[in-house]
């Protein structure tokens, strides 16, 4: 038992001398971003409406957006970056980008806000 167990171990050991890591040398070579990745949401607060359905779709709700205020909040930690809001989003002003969001070390960290600016908000109310 002892002695098949050695031998399958060097096995395992000399096969690993000749194959390339299976991992990759971060930072030293970049990550290749496939176009199919679901990397976070982003959204171009200036082209967005404050409809709602983007709050309303989101399965772990994650997003908040204050029609008031003209203020949209994404929890990051919280999206599973499913690309349901990103679907529903009239305007199509979100959108899924191929890059993940940075390491955050508090939970505060991972919430993003957006706000749209005063001369958007005033056209939008003389409308």
């Amino acid at each position: 038992m002892r002695r098949s167990l050695i031998f399958s171990f060097a096995k395992t050991i000399s096969r690993s001398f000749f194959r390339k890591p299976a991992t990759l040398m971060y930072p030293q070579k970049d990550r290749k971003y496939y176009s199919i990745t679901r990397g976070r949401i982003f959204n171009d607060i200036e082209r967005c409406i404050f409809c709602g359905l983007c709050e309303k779709k989101c399965p772990t709700h994650a997003i908040t957006v204050f029609k008031e205020t003209r203020e949209y909040e994404l929890r990051n930690l919280q999206c599973i970056t499913c690309g349901a809001c990103v679907e529903v989003c009239p305007p199509k002003c979100l959108s899924m980008e191929i890059n993940y969001s940075v390491s955050v070390s508090e939970r505060h960290e991972g919430v993003y806000y957006y706000k749209q600016s005063e001369k958007k908000k005033e056209t939008v109310e003389s409308e």
